[in-house]
């Protein structure tokens, strides 16, 4: 089998491709930098430049799968050129994959694409699953409707689609987690706002699971990547100080702060969505990292 990743160099790209070696699956990915395409026969590199509308076609050679990654990172400040940037890097990639697609013949027959719980309203007392309608008015919210539409194109295409909604991915080598532990670490840690909001996150190593899962199952449609625990800012931020050995005697941050130091981004840490993870399990996949502690103890005790 051979999967065709973008975004393959990303925190969750990186883990997926080790899972999918340890499996014997054979990987094709794309990069921007032609300094990074590797030759090895399980994980071949093709060279791919969006903005210029340009791809090695030869990168669809055996795959029958895409699971499809790439998009400027949100954790970075959302100037106004920037805004524009997270979306066209999503939905841009998307449409040249597409594009294509068109253009020649292949045996693509799943696409399964990364997308965000960010899509749910902000909300304290909904829970969502995947057929809850209403979409929330944040930023982050937008991105999301844009670039699953975009991937809906590919049914265009008599390609099936699925699309991962992803929560808060903890890792220990990278993303929002390190930056969430270092200021515990040093007795500063402290809640955002009330501290009341939902978090759903998932341990980075199911997510990897999650994706295939969905890639050998060939199941198709919208798929929560949350794992079944979602708690409060506070309890995580509490779980987080307790794994770590850390006491916590810093007062709540209040939102105007957080607004100052990192402009809208700040709305990243104060969304509530309490997000079903009902679905995938519904489905046979079973989450090894169900709940918040043992799954900081897997990631932050060495």
């Amino acid at each position: 089998m051979r999967i065709l990743i973008t975004g393959a160099t990303g925190l969750i790209g990186q883990e997926i491709v080790n899972q999918c070696h340890k499996k014997d699956i054979d990987v094709n990915y794309l990069t921007t930098s032609k300094a990074k395409i590797s030759t090895v026969k399980n994980y071949q590199g093709y060279y791919w430049n969006p903005k210029k509308n340009e791809i090695d076609t030869n990168c669809f050679d055996g795959v029958e799968t895409i699971i499809h990654l790439a998009g400027a990172s949100i954790s970075k400040r959302w100037t106004k050129a920037y805004k524009k940037e997270i979306i066209f890097s999503r939905v841009k990639t998307t449409e040249l994959l597409i594009n294509s697609l068109k253009d020649i013949q292949h045996q693509v027959r799943h696409v399964i694409s990364s997308s965000a719980i960010g899509i749910y309203p902000d909300s304290q007392t909904n829970y969502y699953d995947e057929n809850f309608e209403e979409v929330g008015d944040s930023f982050l919210s937008l991105v999301v409707q844009k670039w699953e539409a975009a991937v809906d194109g590919f049914l265009n295409l008599k390609i099936k689609v699925s699309k991962i909604r992803t929560g808060l991915v903890l890792s220990n080598k990278g993303g929002a987690l390190p930056q969430i532990v270092k200021p515990i670490k040093f007795g500063l840690g402290a809640s955002f706002g009330t501290g009341k909001q939902w978090q759903s996150w998932i341990h980075i190593k199911d997510l990897g699971r999650l994706f295939l899962f969905v890639t050998k199952n060939e199941l198709e449609g919208v798929f929560n990547g949350v794992s079944p625990d979602t708690i409060s800012n506070h309890e995580f931020t509490k779980i987080a100080a307790h794994v770590i050995d850390s006491p916590l005697f810093m007062p709540n941050i209040p939102k105007s702060v957080m607004k100052f130091v990192l402009g809208d981004m700040f709305i990243l840490l104060f969304l509530s969505q309490r997000v079903s993870s009902k679905k995938i399990e519904d489905k046979g996949f079973q989450f090894r990292f169900h709940h918040l502690k043992p799954a900081l103890e897997d990631l932050l005790i060495k």
